[in-house]
């Protein structure tokens, strides 16, 4: 198929769509999200062995339902599609709060990549089959996070974990 081929650059669309969609399930503990992202039969390997999707989303929901807030950022996307199947190599900026020993807040930021393979179904949605996680940095330290005093104290809509997060009562508008 010619790179430049409506089709192809409708999958690729789509494909990105499939990753800005699991880091917004991600980020707002919305595990709905997350089965639309993941085939039913994925296996993902964040470092510590591939699991099933089932059991990887329920144990996302626990660990990052600990913690106050996360913030996943993608960025460079190179992907190769081959009909119905593509990889994609993605690179993240995940930010995430949680509590501190002493009180407090610790933030967690990690630089890494998103090794996934896709599929697209019979329902002609791609999803992802398989993912392999690659940390490469990471950086642990107290939270300077502010959200009041001077220019925060107007700044009143923060986000949330769902469905307090203002985008889910958006999204239903």
């Amino acid at each position: 198929m010619d790179s430049a081929s409506p089709e192809l650059i409708a999958d690729r669309l789509a494909i990105e769509e499939v990753l800005a969609r699991y880091c917004r399930g991600i980020d707002r503990c919305d595990a709905a999200e997350l089965e639309r992202v993941f085939a039913a039969d994925a296996l993902i390997d964040y470092g510590d062995g591939a699991k099933p999707r089932d059991a990887t989303i329920s144990g996302l929901m626990e660990g990052l339902g600990a913690m106050r807030l996360t913030h996943h950022n993608i960025g460079n996307v190179i992907c190769e599609i081959d009909g119905d199947t593509a990889r994609a190599e993605t690179y993240c900026v995940a930010y995430h709060f949680l509590a501190g020993p002493e009180g407090g807040e610790i933030e967690l930021v990690v630089g890494g990549r998103y090794l996934d393979r896709l599929a697209k179904g019979k329902d002609a949605a791609w999803r992802i089959t398989e993912r392999l996680y690659v940390m490469d940095w990471n950086r642990t330290a107290p939270s300077t996070m502010r959200i009041e005093g001077g220019l925060f104290d107007g700044l009143q809509r923060r986000g949330a974990r769902a469905p307090g997060d203002p985008s889910c009562d958006w999204w239903r508008r």
